[in-house]
């Protein structure tokens, strides 16, 4: 065999395996899309009872004796808030079945409305107070198990014949209805799965966000150009580097031990707030700041700080009127990255307390928050089957977020990346 049939043999196997890599490429590619879209639509058909909820339709009759109002005196706004509007609701679903007349069955028949339509009927009663004494039509929340069966159409094992017979009767007189759940997005959280919502923990990650942004990016682009352009190479700066390098791999939970042990048992700040979660989030993510500003600051062709130089610029006027400006896309992808992966976190806020039951929505940085991955994990570890369907819209809510955050990046770097 000649040279030249070696060489063809030769060429034809490495081009044979060429084609096999590309095939075991494009393989692998498929399989991944594959596994994510079964994700996905796994989450999102779960998550799409959440954004609905049942609302049933009661004649109520704003009775001043039933609300326990005072019969004489000025009828002011603190005894409307205060009155006995259970009452009337329980007396609205009397009216409507005549016919339960046992204790145990008006028990079960009051439950098929959420404890939340008392505040509902105190609402309306407080913007319109001259409905006292009428009877007026209100859509009322159900209750989760009685919107989960409407839901499914059928037996959730919470509901009873005698429940499920009266829900039917509702549903063929037309007083059951199904709105778009806007609770979900304008209530905190709750221990009832028809009231909670994702206000509160998404105002806290705004918080806790927006405190490590204005910490972390600062710290880390002066830190990145102070490595990168000024400090000298010697044994101390190889120590410091490699040192960001380790801590960018240290699990995050160790963070979160390091916020508890420093930011609140040693310098009292308070537990479960957005500005110790902030604080706790910007040592985790300026490792990743640092290297991406770093190699962002690194990839400006050292022509152009020459030529500054060379036209009378200071080193510092070199660095930052031309250097950091040109790298401003590469810095500014690395700090979105940076904080999507921060707004992801939950193992080191937990370790802070942001685990807590938080009902009200924190109006700053100081007052007690949650943030959206600790909500998903309390509601994933609650029993009732209604939190399955909230934890998996506030998963969607967060990936929104998240490919929000990834695609911002993107533009940026598209907008303004330059070829040298």
């Amino acid at each position: 065999m000649n040279s030249t049939e070696q060489v063809k043999r030769g060429l034809k196997k490495r081009y044979a395996k060429e084609r096999r890599f590309r095939i075991y490429g494009m393989v692998a590619v498929f399989v991944g899309f594959a596994f994510l879209a079964v994700l996905l639509l796994d989450i999102g058909s779960k998550a799409v009872p959440a954004f609905q909820q049942s609302y049933i339709k009661l004649d109520v009759n704003f009775n001043a004796e039933k609300l326990a109002l005072p019969s004489d005196g000025e009828l002011t706004d603190k005894a409307l808030r205060s009155a006995n509007y259970r009452g009337i609701v329980k007396q609205a679903l009397y009216d409507e079945f005549p016919e339960v007349t046992k204790r145990r069955d008006k028990r079960d028949l009051t439950g098929l409305i959420s404890s939340g339509a008392s505040w509902q009927l105190r609402d309306v009663l407080t913007a319109k107070p001259d409905l006292l004494g009428t009877t007026q039509t209100v859509w009322v929340l159900a209750d989760d198990d009685v919107d989960t069966y409407i839901k499914i159409g059928g037996g959730t094992g919470r509901i009873n014949k005698k429940e499920a017979a009266w829900i039917d009767r509702l549903v063929a007189e037309n007083r059951v209805e199904k709105r778009f759940n806007w609770m979900f997005f304008t209530s905190g959280d709750s221990r009832e799965p028809e009231l909670a919502g994702i206000q509160s923990a998404l105002m806290g990650s705004v918080y806790t966000i927006l405190v490590t942004f204005f910490l972390s990016v600062p710290l880390g682009l002066a830190a990145a150009i102070c490595l990168e352009e000024f400090a000298p190479q010697n044994r101390w700066t190889d120590l410091i580097e490699i040192n960001i390098n380790n801590l960018a791999a240290v699990p995050s939970i160790v963070f979160g031990l390091l916020g508890l042990a420093v930011y609140i048992n040693f310098f009292g700040l308070p537990r479960s707030a957005p500005l110790v979660g902030g604080m706790v989030l910007m040592l985790m993510t300026l490792p990743t700041i640092i290297i991406t500003s770093r190699a962002a600051i690194k990839s400006v062709p050292p022509s152009i700080k020459e030529a500054a130089l060379g036209l009378g610029a200071s080193k510092m006027q070199s660095v930052f009127h031309y250097v950091v400006p040109l790298a401003m896309p590469g810095i500014l992808t690395g700090a979105i990255i940076g904080m999507a992966q921060a707004l992801g976190e939950s193992a080191p806020l937990l370790m802070i307390g942001m685990v807590a039951f938080i009902v009200d929505t924190p109006a700053g940085i100081l007052d007690s928050a949650t943030v959206l991955p600790v909500q998903i994990y309390l509601w994933a570890d609650s029993p009732e089957r209604a939190f399955i369907a909230k934890t998996s819209a506030a998963i969607i809510v967060l990936l929104i977020f998240l490919i929000t955050m990834n695609a911002l990046a993107i533009m940026l770097r598209k907008k303004f990346e330059r070829n040298w």
